[in-house]
């Protein structure tokens, strides 16, 4: 088998490239004691990040705003909002979102 140089490289420049980014702001923040306004803050981000991934997915068709086309999606959402308030269980809420959509392609 022969190596080629050029694509081991590249492997090697994109697993850096990723790797930094990840790596370097954990090592250089653990050292640092965080101001609490700023760890309230960062509690925040991954319930926005997937807000912003939900409604994205529910209300954009074809990069348009749409509501009609996506009413399956809206439909299956109504349940899973329902247990993800509930239970604040990410399983179930995953769970019921997939079962909730299988079941509505299923009827409709």
């Amino acid at each position: 088998m022969e190596v080629r140089w050029t694509i081991l490289l590249i492997i090697i420049g994109t697993a850096i490239v990723t790797f930094i980014p990840r790596v370097l702001p954990l090592m250089v923040l653990s050292r640092m004691q965080l101001p609490k306004g700023v760890i309230l803050w960062l509690k925040h981000v991954p319930v926005a990040v997937m807000a912003a991934l939900v409604a994205q997915e529910l209300f954009l068709s074809d990069d348009k705003f749409s509501l009609i086309s996506n009413k399956l999606e809206l439909l299956a959402s109504l349940p899973t909002l329902a247990i993800a308030i509930l239970t604040r269980s990410l399983l179930g809420t995953v769970l019921v979102g997939i079962i909730s959509m299988m079941a509505l392609r299923y009827i409709f």
